[in-house]
């Protein structure tokens, strides 16, 4: 995997940053929806890097996946993601 960004640091930050990438992949890949603080329920990530890791997702060197996101209500949403070759 090969992350990016102002403060990113490869021997700091990538066995931190492959894992959380995984982990999450675990669970969304099966293209249920998920709110952030389900998936933190199951990955015990922070949501913030969850929210992250699903924008990385999108990228092509990530898999060029499909993310969806729907609104629930209060500032919430839900979030889904499908293969790209689905």
């Amino acid at each position: 995997m090969r992350f990016n960004g102002a403060d990113y640091n490869p021997e700091r930050d990538d066995v931190r940053l492959t894992g959380q990438i995984l982990r999450i992949w675990d669970v969304v890949h099966n293209g249920a929806w998920y709110t952030l603080k389900e998936i933190h329920s199951q990955t015990g990530d922070p949501e913030a890097s969850i929210s992250a890791q699903l924008r990385h997702l999108r990228k092509p060197r990530f898999g060029g996946h499909i993310v969806e996101r729907e609104y629930i209500n209060n500032g919430l949403y839900k979030y889904r993601v499908l293969s790209k070759d689905t």
